[in-house]
């Protein structure tokens, strides 16, 4: 007779997601898992099959949480779109550290979320927010991307505790001083 899972696939995933907040992916094995699920490692081994497929379920599931972020600071109105979209990137790392170390300060993340946070959305975001051509829509965001992915990885690692409002003005300041420089 086949063993019978007792704990489902999503509480697997949700407890695997805890140690990987806690300690990054690389705290994320089998033995790590069960011991969080308060099992075996054969019920896990009876839903994946093996560490590679729970680190990918697993980083779907960070995917869904980076894209929350996003969405609820579009979704805020607070802010045009695309600085809603960089407020929202910031936010995650502020308050999802290792997740946003794993999503976009390492290889196997970046590989993740590719199709999930595209350098191109973004440029249409800024054409039609401001409407100019592509190559300088392009420009700006590269700029800008610098300043985003800066703070954010500032906040992730610690080194970071502004206040919100003061992150805000930073990214507004630096988006119009680049809009100036490229004389859009």
């Amino acid at each position: 007779m086949p063993a019978k899972k007792v704990i489902s696939k999503q509480n697997i995933v949700e407890d695997a997601l805890k140690i990987v907040r806690k300690e990054g992916m690389e705290g994320l094995n089998m033995r790590s898992v069960a011991k969080e699920c308060n099992c075996s490692t054969q019920p896990i081994y009876l839903s994946f099959t093996g560490i590679e497929e729970l680190k990918s379920a697993v980083a779907e599931r960070i995917v869904e949480i980076y894209r929350k972020y996003v969405n609820g600071e579009l979704a805020s109105g607070k802010y045009p779109p695309y600085k809603a979209t960089g407020m929202g990137y910031i936010r995650f790392a502020k308050e999802e550290p290792q997740l946003f170390k794993y999503l976009f300060m390492s290889r196997h993340g970046a590989s993740t979320v590719d199709g999930h946070h595209g350098f191109n959305d973004e440029v249409f975001k800024i054409m039609g927010q401001i409407g100019i051509p592509q190559g300088k829509a392009n420009e700006l965001h590269a700029h800008m991307w610098v300043w985003v992915h800066g703070i954010a990885t500032m906040y992730a690692t610690g080194y970071l505790a502004w206040d919100w409002d003061t992150v805000s003005n930073m990214l507004t300041d630096a988006f119009m001083g680049i809009k100036q420089r490229l004389g859009i």
